[in-house]
């Protein structure tokens, strides 16, 4: 019962932002999402609905450095590659989707690292 109770308030988080929130050619979305053990982010143009880069603790070169994927350290790697293949892309500015999730802890870090490494949102 507070799982589904906790999930509806994400959801609802979500579709409030996303109501706000959507990615051009120009700024694209740069959307997270956290799960107990991992976080994933990606940049897409909702435009042509085509993700331009991914980044997660997924990723075999970033998993095997890091001693957990689900903490704040993790997120601050996973925003730190995020920027970096943006920027070898040419994005440079994006609007910031946090998906339903509470702006701190993991999210927070992510975005920090994202902004570290040269993103403006």
């Amino acid at each position: 019962m507070l799982k589904e109770k906790i999930q509806k308030a994400r959801e609802h988080r979500n579709w409030r932002s996303r109501r706000k929130v959507f990615g051009t050619s120009e700024r694209p979305r740069l959307v997270v999402f956290r799960s107990t053990r991992h976080i994933y982010a990606q940049i897409i143009d909702d435009v042509s609905g085509v993700t331009l880069v991914s980044a997660s603790t997924m990723v075999k070169g970033l998993r095997e450095t890091l001693k957990k994927t689900g903490n704040k350290e993790a997120a601050e790697a996973v925003g730190t590659v995020l920027a970096k293949r943006a920027m070898e892309v040419g994005i440079k500015a994006v609007c910031f989707d946090r998906n339903g999730g509470k702006y701190h802890g993991r999210i927070k870090s992510l975005a920090d690292a994202a902004r570290k490494g040269g993103l403006t949102f």
